[in-house]
């Protein structure tokens, strides 16, 4: 399962230093806009503790992590939606994506140009989700006028997305999120064919900067401001210091901790950010594991026993017979699958069984 979470941001609110950080490759920065005007893309592996682990239990000879793509694309300035700044470029290049990652800087650095002349990141933030409402809207506009003539002919389906698309326009011209308007689920499937950037699950990125003067740890009003936002709007965010975690994305593990440590970092706000896009999205693993390999697969929450066998060839879905089930901390604990049995915590799965992050799978097909 393949699934891409788009970064978007300003320019130089650190965007592609992000990207660098988060896929360890190197791409095109600089101090002006559109630096990154082709979208770029990045594999990155979901950190995942268990996954070494179980490959130690297994004495694997490889350990394959679960992955989440990301692609950075070129910043956006207000006008976007009208096509200001390679606008519809821009917008073209999020519609193709499954999730949107806001980069929102919370720094002040005189070196480094804010688009905007200061740093407000909750001007931010309304600038940059404007121009998506205002694309949404015209998406929505269009595609009401389009439907005019299958509306008078009398179909059904016609006629529930006319009346939907109805509602949801003032509610985008209101400057209001597509998903943060009420829908039933047949109304999510009939709407989902338009491919509305706001209808994407958001998470939003607060990009800080090593010995910087930052509104967190100041806890300046513009932090407060932004916090009060997340907090009333329900929204997810990341604190993450791009610059620091691109300066230490070749060194070791050990040394990155150190390095870490030294200057008051609890942990790696990349890692953070992965976990929560692969959370945001939906997704959970499951694991199996044996002497070739250790292995995280990648499953929507929710996924049925075949639906998440098929994650691994497609005869484990159409073919499903069952699967053995063991959860993670059970094997662990017992220290082998042998054990695990012995103790009754290796079960028998049919196909209704509905698969929990963490579990550990052996399927059986025909």
């Amino acid at each position: 399962m393949s699934l891409s979470v788009g970064i978007v941001g300003l320019p130089n609110v650190g965007k592609s230093t992000l990207f660098n950080a988060l896929t360890k490759n190197n791409v095109l920065m600089a101090n002006y806009p559109f630096a990154t005007i082709d979208p770029t893309v990045g594999v990155v592996a979901v950190p995942d503790s268990r996954l070494k682990t179980l490959s130690n239990l297994s004495g694997s000879e490889k350990c394959i992590p679960a992955v989440v793509e990301f692609v950075d694309i070129a910043g956006l300035v207000k006008g976007a939606s009208a096509g200001e700044g390679l606008g519809n470029k821009f917008l073209a290049n999020i519609r193709e994506t499954d999730m949107i990652a806001q980069v929102v800087r919370i720094f002040e650095d005189s070196d480094i140009h804010h688009v905007s002349g200061g740093i407000d990141p909750m001007g931010d933030i309304e600038t940059i989700n404007l121009e998506l409402i205002m694309a949404d809207a015209e998406t929505v506009s269009k595609r009401i006028g389009t439907l005019a003539r299958d509306v008078r002919a009398g179909d059904k389906d016609a006629v529930a997305l006319q009346d939907l698309l109805s509602r949801l326009l003032p509610h985008l011209e209101a400057g209001s999120l597509a998903n943060s308007f009420s829908m039933t689920e047949s109304e999510e499937k009939l709407i989902k064919g338009l491919h509305l950037l706001t209808m994407k699950p958001f998470l939003y990125v607060c990009n800080k900067k090593q010995d910087g003067f930052n509104l967190d740890e100041h806890n300046d009003e513009r932090w407060q401001e932004l916090v009060e936002f997340f907090e009333s709007t329900g929204a997810e965010y990341v604190v993450v210091d791009a610059g620091m975690e691109h300066e230490l994305k070749d060194l070791s593990e050990e040394e990155k901790t150190e390095f870490r440590r030294e200057y008051g970092a609890q942990d790696s706000g990349v890692e953070s950010l992965i976990r929560a896009a692969y959370a945001r999205l939906g997704l959970m693993s499951y694991f199996t594991t044996g002497e070739k390999e250790t292995r995280a697969w990648t499953v929507k929450r929710g996924a049925t026993g075949p639906e998440a066998g098929a994650a691994i060839h497609t005869d484990f879905k159409d073919k499903y017979i069952r699967a053995q089930v063991v959860r993670f901390e059970d094997l662990v604990s017992a220290g082998s699958k042998a054990v695990a049995r012995d103790q009754g915590k290796l079960r028998t799965e049919g196909k209704e069984y509905i698969v929990q992050d963490g579990d550990v799978i052996e399927f059986l097909h025909s």
